[in-house]
């Protein structure tokens, strides 16, 4: 008898068991964003016509071009300059110089704003590691270039590989130690100098003009601060009266902003304009992060979420100690020290006070990823490092937000 079908069934897992091995969740996440945004619509409307347009991004923008000269921080940026390194103590004074004289000048001139404090303080601090590198680098490739290390220097100081560099000539030292050599390090989306980076063999112009758009169409997603404002406002009486169930409820109501606010950042800066930026350089080596989303422990999200400090520590501060006898808990401490003390220095600074919640937030990363490392895994500990980031940082901001409104406006008011 002839045959006028086949058979339908065969042994097969259903998509969502973890044994089928299938793992293309794209339409999940797309409805995820969906029901972000509407659920999250109607609480901005009720924002907006309840309290108005309180931060305008054409505005502040319009503020600067109109009168540059009012902005002391953005000048300070522009004005910046380099030091001839002609000695190891030049070298320290300039180094100390860098960190010192922005912060003092954020310190003492009143017109200088926190967000424009902390701007220029991030731009130098970034300038003070790259400086560093290329300090570093320079130092081994000169102990490198001597008589008994002559053939080793040539190997790790002058690549052979032509493909590597994107068919550009390469570089020995200390043929590196130029003008043009230095100043394509400092804008260059790295903090780890070398004496030949990777380089793409073109700018790809619809590529740049992506991330261009990106970064314009992004600059709107500052109005994520109008939801914000009123919520931090109402916080400020709970934390007088020390009301711990109205100022967890405020807490909540302000990390779901805080972390979209995160979030929103991170791609722009990480993505967008890491990107931007090494196109237009034809820097090759995009990784400026990795997939710190599917962190199951709190030491897998601070190596992955900001390659760029992850590679600086690794290589000037964590191995170094390595090499000095550290063990490598004591090298693990010391660069997150390190860390908490960045993160203070450009939090309190611009906010002319000096509270440590920054450097106190940092530091307890480390009883919390031996926690996370050691009693929770797999899906337990992502929703732990997940939970952190979006309970931890907006914590911090109300925190600093209370300790400012306390230090400048009730002495007002008093």
């Amino acid at each position: 008898m002839p045959v006028y079908f086949s058979s339908c069934h065969k042994i097969q897992e259903s998509l969502l068991s973890s044994a089928s091995g299938y793992n293309n969740y794209r339409g999940i996440l797309n409805w995820c964003v969906v029901m972000l945004v509407l659920s999250n619509a109607r609480l901005f409307l009720e924002n907006l016509l309840r309290y108005g347009v309180l931060v305008d991004p054409i505005q502040v923008i319009s503020l600067f071009l109109n009168d540059p000269y009012s902005w002391p921080a953005a000048c300070l940026v522009i004005g910046s300059s380099f030091s001839e390194l002609v000695g190891y103590l030049v070298h320290c004074i300039n180094m100390a110089t860098i960190l010192t004289f922005p912060a003092a000048v954020v310190l003492l001139v009143p017109s200088v704003t926190p967000a424009g404090g902390a701007f220029v303080l991030g731009v130098y601090t970034i300038l003070f590691l790259k400086l560093y590198s290329y300090k570093d680098v320079n130092m081994w490739c000169r102990e490198l270039s001597t008589a008994k290390a002559k053939k080793l220097a040539r190997s790790l100081s002058c690549p052979t590989s032509q493909q590597f560099n994107g068919g550009n000539r390469t570089v020995c030292y200390p043929g590196n130690l130029t003008i043009r050599d230095m100043f394509y390090f400092v804008f260059a989306p790295t903090l780890c100098y070398e004496l030949n980076f990777p380089r793409s063999p073109k700018i790809r112009m619809s590529f740049l003009l992506r991330r261009l758009f990106e970064m314009v169409r992004y600059k709107y997603l500052l109005s994520l601060f109008q939801w914000m404002i009123p919520v931090i406002q109402s916080s400020m009486k709970p934390l007088e009266d020390m009301d711990l169930s109205r100022m967890f409820e405020r807490l909540l109501r302000l990390a779901v902003p805080n972390h979209l606010l995160w979030l929103v950042f991170f791609y722009c800066f990480f993505h967008s304009s890491m990107n931007f930026t090494a196109e237009l350089l034809r820097f090759g080596d995009r990784q400026f992060y990795k997939d710190w989303w599917n962190s199951e422990t709190v030491t897998y999200f601070w190596q992955n979420w900001n390659i760029p400090v992850h590679k600086w520590c690794l290589r000037h501060f964590y191995k170094p100690l390595l090499r000095r006898g550290f063990s490598k808990i004591v090298s693990q401490s010391a660069v997150f020290f390190l860390s908490a003390f960045f993160h203070e220095y450009l939090v309190s600074v611009p906010l002319r006070m000096f509270r440590l919640w920054a450097f106190m937030g940092m530091m307890v990363q480390l009883p919390l990823a031996w926690f996370v490392g050691r009693f929770l895994r797999g899906n337990y500990g992502n929703a732990a490092v997940w939970i952190s980031l979006i309970i931890g940082q907006p914590f911090a901001v109300l925190m600093y937000v209370h300790d400012y409104y306390v230090l400048h406006y009730r002495q007002e008011a008093d």
